[in-house]
């Protein structure tokens, strides 16, 4: 535990990503309420029919997907199968004591790649190119665990 303190910039790190991965991750669920709002439309279950403060005029077309508020969920999803490796690897990482200029590296290309990959799926970019950025995240927490098996077997 004695590398989980401010004095270790390692740590450091960790916590400037994790937080912004953390920002990143609930911010994209807030996206998604915004635009059902802003559309009227998306909702996932029979129940939300229901009318109330926050569905006033509720109507059987808002359980149709909609392409606007669906893109959001499908960006939030994706960040759900990244983000949370990235806050469990990052912390086992950060007790392996890597280089700080190994960390430093690993996970901010981790972070700029998830930024760059939720750039290209809000601008509708090709499934390639979002790939690609997955790809390189996901790349980065790879290497992550790898150097810990290191640490820990050798």
């Amino acid at each position: 535990m004695a590398e989980l303190n401010m004095e270790n910039p390692v740590f450091v790190t960790y916590m400037i990503t994790a937080a912004l991965m953390v920002l990143k991750l609930m911010g994209q669920g807030w996206m998604t309420v915004y635009r059902m709002i802003k559309a009227d439309a998306g909702l996932l279950n029979p129940e939300d029919l229901t009318a109330g403060p926050a569905n006033r005029n509720p109507r059987p077309e808002q359980l149709e997907v909609n392409e606007y508020v669906d893109r959001s969920r499908r960006m939030q999803r994706n960040d759900l199968e990244s983000i949370p490796a990235f806050l469990a690897c990052g912390l086992i990482f950060v007790a392996a004591a890597p280089p700080v200029i190994l960390a430093n590296i690993l996970m901010w290309v981790f972070v700029l790649a998830r930024l760059a990959h939720t750039l290209a799926y809000a601008t509708g970019q090709r499934h390639e190119m979002r790939a690609t950025l997955f790809g390189i995240g996901s790349i980065a927490v790879i290497i992550m665990a790898l150097y810990v098996l290191a640490v820990v077997i050798f």
